[in-house]
């Protein structure tokens, strides 16, 4: 399933995406936010596209490479929407990561702005949740400018602090219309 907005071209992702996939989320300033770290080789990035791979099999949605319209083959980031567990309860989690030269230029939110609608007019989703670092103020900046607000925490991360959990429930965004 492929996607567009007015600057970019989301494709699924594919096996050979493993070395972008990597260079990303490898990098420590793509994980300042995250306490898990970066991807610590290039086999584990093999291991999370297989699972991303699998997802789509099982889903209408997805993981995306997220390229710029006018370049298609250079991937800028990835993300999409997963099913995802937050304290016991299954949610569609909406997530992401941009390379660093990506970073600052509206990317993110034009992106979570397009998945956001995929998911509810075309996947049909109930509600769409995320979790965000606390102190990760660029990211719940874009999740609310793409509609979401936040309604609490949850421990995702075993022995860090907690996540704030964002979610915009399908008839919310359908009251609300497309956020500018």
């Amino acid at each position: 399933m492929q996607l567009t907005s007015s600057r970019l071209f989301l494709r699924p992702v594919e096996p050979t995406d493993v070395q972008r996939l990597f260079a990303i989320y490898g990098d420590p300033d793509t994980n300042m936010f995250n306490p898990a770290g970066p991807f610590p080789d290039v086999a584990f990035a093999e291991e999370v596209i297989t699972r991303w791979l699998a997802h789509w099999q099982s889903f209408p949605f997805g993981n995306w490479a997220i390229c710029l319209r006018e370049q298609p083959d250079e991937v800028i980031g990835f993300g999409g929407l997963s099913v995802r567990e937050f304290a016991g309860k299954p949610v569609n989690n909406l997530g992401y990561r941009l390379a660093k030269e990506a970073w600052g230029k509206g990317f993110a939110t034009e992106f979570a702005r397009r998945v956001v609608a995929y998911g509810f007019d075309e996947c049909q989703l109930p509600v769409i949740d995320a979790a965000v670092r606390q102190d990760h103020i660029a990211s719940q900046q874009v999740l609310e400018k793409a509609g979401l607000r936040c309604y609490g925490q949850v421990h995702d991360v075993p022995g860090a602090p907690a996540s704030l959990v964002y979610e915009l429930r399908a008839q919310t965004w359908r009251d609300q219309g497309t956020p500018k």
